[in-house]
């Protein structure tokens, strides 16, 4: 084989593994259980969760609310530096409209459909996902992963500076996560494991803007 393929060849690959490294980093603590089954209990758990509180939650990645919100209890640190700054920040619903998010984009990206999270994505991050999303396919690979459920959510730092919400959340969540060649052997991962998984997202949104959505602007292990 012409060695300059086989160079080209190495190099997709390692683009591949470095991105999806960044979206995810396994903590050691695998499981094997009925995947399918903790899937429909942790929708069912979310559910009733959300049947509880719906009420009195905002989700400030995807709604717009014409009538003025009241300023709401900021819960940690960096929640308060936020609503300092708009006191319309409150972290419970900023946290849930985070995970989601975090569960859309990675489930998107698995699935090479990367144009679908353009909005959610600064524009440095979507090229990078589209590029790792390319080069996967021309290699014939293909990445299949299941959502078990999102463990904890968690703010862990945030800026505000010169007009600009920063937040970077921690995530922990249960997935199943394996990838495949072109004949459908397993070349990563295991389709019957549960990997716990720990990202570092960083979310920004301009303050007083009329789009109340954030944007994912870096991806890293936590």
């Amino acid at each position: 084989m012409d060695p300059v393929v086989l160079i080209f060849a190495a190099l997709a690959l390692f683009v591949i593994f470095k991105l999806i490294s960044v979206l995810g980093t396994r903590t050691g603590h695998e499981q094997r259980h009925d995947i399918e089954g903790l899937q429909r209990a942790a929708r069912a758990a979310e559910a009733a969760h959300n049947g509880e509180d719906g009420a009195e939650k905002t989700d400030q990645f995807d709604t717009e609310d014409d009538e003025p919100i009241a300023p709401k209890p900021a819960v940690s640190a960096e929640a308060k530096l936020l609503q300092e700054a708009d006191p319309s920040f409150d972290e419970k619903s900023f946290l849930e409209g985070a995970k989601s998010a975090y569960e859309l984009i990675v489930e998107a990206f698995a699935e090479g459909d990367v144009g679908s999270i353009r909005q959610y994505l600064e524009t440095s991050v979507y090229d990078a996902f589209k590029q790792a999303a390319s080069t996967r396919e021309a290699a014939g690979q293909t990445f299949d992963l299941k959502f078990v459920g999102i463990e904890t959510a968690r703010l862990e730092s945030a800026s505000v500076e010169k007009g600009l919400l920063q937040a970077t959340v921690d995530f922990v969540s249960n997935q199943v996560r394996t990838t495949y060649d072109s004949d459908g052997n397993v070349v990563d991962g295991d389709p019957n494991r549960i990997d716990l998984v720990k990202d570092r997202w960083t979310f920004s949104r301009k303050l007083n803007a009329s789009d109340p959505n954030w944007t994912l602007v870096a991806t890293g292990a936590a």
